[in-house]
């Protein structure tokens, strides 16, 4: 994938779009307890450091989930958007959110250490835990 390829994608009920510029086709997932409670299960993600166009961000509502993060999702419909440092300089989509037929890969499974025992995923990624995870962000992030 060339650097800055452009990616999009819609909510559920169309009333927000996004554009993002991706550096890779690279999908980490996030085994973490906050990110098991928003999505259900783990967050399949797509990062970039570019920060998001919306179409529709009237319907765009925001949570701070945390000191240093926060979860934004379609106040019409609840479909999850981002997940962004709140200094702006990280970002995460949910992967299915940018899905358009792209050669997705999973390279990176983060909070390791809080994946729940029912499931496992088989492919042969880096696997950091939370602290591991906190290491890469210093200086980011306030933990």
């Amino acid at each position: 994938m060339s650097a800055s390829q452009e990616s999009q994608g819609t909510c559920l009920c169309g009333a927000v779009s996004i554009r993002v510029s991706l550096a890779s086709y690279g999908v980490s997932v996030c085994h973490c307890r906050m990110c098991q409670t928003w999505s259900g299960g783990p967050m399949l993600a797509i990062e970039s450091d570019e920060p998001m166009t919306f179409k529709g961000e009237e319907n765009v509502s925001v949570y701070a989930s945390s000191d240093w993060a926060e979860r934004g999702f379609c106040r019409q419909c609840g479909t999850h958007l981002f997940y962004r440092l709140a200094n702006g300089q990280h970002y995460a989509f949910p992967v299915g959110l940018l899905d358009t037929g792209e050669p997705w890969t999973i390279g990176q499974q983060i909070f390791i250490d809080e994946k729940p025992s029912f499931y496992d995923f088989t492919n042969d990624t880096l696997r950091l835990t939370g602290d591991e995870v906190f290491a890469q962000f210093a200086g980011s992030v306030d933990s």
